[in-house]
């Protein structure tokens, strides 16, 4: 038990909490179920669970507002489960600070795919094996991007000396850019190298995330070609 992976799952539909409970219990996680928001809140803060799966529409405190107070305390990774592929709440859901999303109805294999490769990119959040040192001003593994520092051993970036907070999927999605900084790299082939994914998924996942990560690391580090992707400022 001590080694099994344990996963909070917030979903008030009775028939759909207890079926994807067991389907994942079925495939060896751990699994605590909560019926709305306050109370996914509160055993996430008792059992700091290794990944969180929260439904977009549950009662009491929304899955977008559970995702908000999980990321104001922890790294840890969230996936949102949404009815709609279209919605806003997807969006929403990633803004907030959720790492991925499924869309319901979903098959139980490709829930299960998306959990192990959010997990593989959490329990290894580097792949600064990709960095290329001579791309930048580098010493002892740090590269430097302006005020922009970004130490690829010790995982840590700071900006004008200051340290700055990313996800573990924000990590690893400035070390693709500091990989070929001037270098364009399309939404597929971060959905690939970031998200693991060996198929085409949705690119609002990239975009968002590019976002998120502008505000963290300065909005003009990061430029968009249109039509192709982004690449990091060298």
């Amino acid at each position: 038990m001590a080694d099994q992976t344990h996963v909070l799952f917030v979903e008030d539909d009775d028939v759909i909490r207890e079926a994807t409970q067991l389907a994942l219990e079925r495939d060896g996680f751990a699994v605590t179920a909560m019926p709305d928001g306050l109370s996914g809140l509160e055993a996430f803060r008792a059992d700091r669970p290794d990944i969180a799966l929260l439904d977009v529409m549950v009662p009491g405190l929304d899955g977008v507002s559970l995702c908000r107070r999980i990321r104001d305390e922890s790294t840890v990774p969230v996936i949102m489960l949404s009815a709609r592929a279209d919605s806003i709440d997807v969006v929403l859901g990633l803004e907030a600070g959720a790492d991925d999303y499924v869309t319901k109805p979903f098959d139980g294999a490709v829930l299960v795919a998306r959990i192990r490769a959010v997990l593989r990119r959490f329990g290894h959040a580097g792949g600064g094996e990709r960095a290329d040192d001579s791309a930048a001003a580098a010493d002892g593994g740090v590269l430097t991007f302006g005020e922009l520092e970004i130490d690829t051993e010790g995982m840590e970036v700071r900006r004008a000396g200051e340290p700055v907070g990313l996800t573990p999927t924000e990590m690893r999605l400035l070390l693709e850019f500091s990989s070929a900084p001037g270098t364009v790299l399309s939404r597929d082939k971060l959905l690939e190298r970031v998200w693991d994914y060996g198929w085409g998924g949705d690119t609002r996942v990239v975009d968002v995330h590019v976002q998120r990560l502008r505000t963290k690391i300065g909005q003009d580090r990061i430029e968009t070609v249109r039509g192709f992707g982004y690449k990091l400022k060298a």
